[in-house]
Formats: structure tokens, sequence, C-alpha cells
């Protein structure tokens, strides 16, 4: 296991990390998750003896069912690691039990911590924008739970290119503490985080955590061309993510995915984790199991190492179009591409490159 920085800060990280979707199965999560108490601490002992030193959690799974499975699984293996939950979503009817506002956040971290059985979270995460309560509000709430002790650090998760800087501009501008992380959705199926979300975490040194990597199921080796998904599975029984964009691209990518990974005697899913892990921007992979035979294989990525080919033939088969501006910048012949965005400038380019020598 190989451990990055996350963002501007101090803390170093497993490239996997423990997710927990999977654990409870309640508060409509029930086609996703199952894993109690008991299977809980299993995985968390599997992924400590593989490394990870990271588990990520949110209020939001299972209607917090999740934090408090987490809570009780860790024990007095708290200390051991990095604690990572999230605010935001509606946990009700009642329009105040969401959203940015002070309000919500402090309450929500209060209850958040009740539940993990601790008394700090290391890494808060925004689950959400928010387009009604002011950036400032959030921002001055989240110092105050910093000073407090009640989080070490803070992030944002499922947000824009526009909604992460305005979050750091305002920071910057009333001497706040900054976000030094985004979760974001990021696949070989979906790869539009190139566009603006991977080019802002290399140029602002805010770290990348995915969650989804294996595209809620698409990718775990049981979604086939032809194959009806097995009852059981979220892609089998209605789970209603993600979007995808061409099923039947997306089919051919788990076919390039499924020949890659014979020549090295690994699955789909260890394939695509062991490629997605070294993409520009990614800190680290969030993986969550059902069972602990999925999650031992997927914890196996960290030890597999594509060969450049290999590399160069999923991502080509893989790269997204090349939207306006990016495809202006490469017709335009233009100078002085930022380092941020340099290596997806330099993938457009080669579709372009590779559609003029068709004409």
């Amino acid at each position: 296991m190989k451990y990055r920085p996350l963002g501007n800060s101090g803390l170093l990280v497993s490239e996997i990390v423990l997710g927990t979707v999977p654990f409870g199965g309640s508060g409509g999560f029930e086609k996703a998750a199952s894993v109690d108490v008991e299977g809980a601490r299993r995985q968390i002992d599997m992924a400590i003896d593989a490394g990870v030193n990271l588990i990520d959690t949110a209020d939001l799974y299972s209607m917090g069912e999740a934090e408090e499975i987490v809570g009780k699984a860790l024990g007095n293996k708290r200390q051991d690691i990095i604690l990572a939950s999230k605010a935001r979503s509606p946990l009700g009817d009642n329009p105040n039990h969401s959203g940015f506002s002070r309000y919500h956040l402090i309450n929500a971290c209060e209850a958040s911590l009740k539940r993990l059985g601790t008394d700090h979270i290391d890494l808060y995460q925004m689950h959400n924008w928010d387009g009604v309560t002011p950036v400032e509000e959030m921002l001055y709430a989240l110092d105050h739970l910093v000073q407090s002790g009640k989080i070490r650090y803070y992030g944002t998760s499922n947000f824009t290119g526009w909604q992460m800087m305005k979050t750091i501009g305002k920071a910057e501008l009333h001497n706040l503490v900054k976000p030094i992380s985004q979760q974001i959705y990021y696949t070989p199926e979906s790869r539009e985080a190139e566009y603006e979300l991977m080019p802002l975490a290399i140029d602002q040194n805010i770290g990348t955590l995915v969650w989804g990597p294996l595209g809620e199921g698409v990718f775990n080796g049981k979604v086939r061309r032809g194959k009806k998904a097995p009852e059981g599975t979220r892609q089998g029984n209605g789970w209603p993510e993600p979007y995808i964009h061409d099923m039947e691209r997306a089919y051919d990518i788990i076919e390039l995915l499924a020949e890659i990974g014979e020549a090295h005697d690994a699955s789909i899913p260890r394939t695509c984790l062991a490629w997605l892990k070294d993409r520009p921007g990614v800190t680290s992979l969030i993986v969550g199991a059902r069972n602990e035979e999925h999650l031992k294989d997927d914890l196996a990525a960290a030890e597999l190492t594509l060969s450049q080919e290999e590399i160069d033939r999923l991502e080509a088969a893989t790269r997204p179009a090349p939207l306006y501006p990016y495809w202006h910048r490469v017709v335009a012949g233009m100078d002085r591409i930022d380092k941020a965005e340099q290596p997806f400038i330099d993938n457009f380019r080669k579709t372009i490159d590779n559609r003029d020598d068709e004409r």
C-alpha cells in the first residue's frame, strides 16, 4: 500500500480507502447495504491489515446506521485510522435538517460524533452543494468546528469546479480554514472530472478521493454484454446509480478490462482500480463491499501494476470527448498550457489528431 498527501495538509492517506455505503441497510439503502457490526469489524481488520488508514462514511448512509456501525466496529482501533464523514444531505422532512446552515452543520456534526462514538472527526466533508445558504455561513460554521476541536480538516463532495473555487476563494478572502479535499465520482466510463475537477485539484493542491470507482457495480465483473446483472447486486436490483452515458461503450470497456486483467490473472474490478489509482490528480479510491471476498480482491489492486501499453490502451478506449474550450486550445495551437491541465489537454490532442488523420 502506498500513501499520498491529502491535499495541502500533513495527512498521508492510503491509496485505497474503506467505504461504508454497504454498512447497515435501512433508510433507502436496502438495495446497497447489508453489513452488520460483526461484518464491519472483520472488514475494518482486513483493511487495516492491508495498509488502509482511512475509513469514509456519512450521516446519509442508511440514515445514520452506517455511522453507528462504524463506531461500534472500530472500538479501540479508532486512533489507528483517519475517520471521515459527511453532512449536508436531507435527513428528514424538516427543511432545516439539510444544507450548509450553521444551525444544521453544527447539529449534524454533534449527531455524527455521538453515533461514531468519538470526540472528533478527522475529515468532515460537505456532501453536496447548497445553492441557498451563503457559502460564508458554511465556512464560518466549519471554522468553528475546527477551532472547537470537533473536526480536524474538512473537504467537499460532488461540487462542480466553480463551486469548489468559490469555496476556496471565499475562505482565502475571510482568512478561514480552506478545504483540503474533494470527493468525486470517476470511473473509466465516466471521466468528466478531467474537464475541471482534476485540473483544479492539481492546481490548488486539493486531495481527490474517488467514490464509486467501480461504477456502483458496473465494473464488478458481473455486468457483461448479453447477461443480466445478478439479483442481489446493485445493478441487478434497481439501484438508481450511476447514469451511464453509453451502455454499449461501457460493455466495450468491461471487455477490455477483462482482457488486460486476464494477462495478470486479475479480476475486472482489480484491473479497473489498478488503472484508476494512478490517474493524474487522484489521491485515493474508496472501495466498499458487502462480502469479504470482494473486499479482499479490491484491496489487492494496490499490488497490481499495469504495463504502460495497457495503461495507454485503457486511456485511449475511455477518453472523454474534447469539449469547448479544450478542443479550441488544441486546434488553435495555443501555447502556454497550464501544467495542471497539461495531461488532459495532451489526451484531447490525441483524439483531435486521430480524427484529422481519418479525414
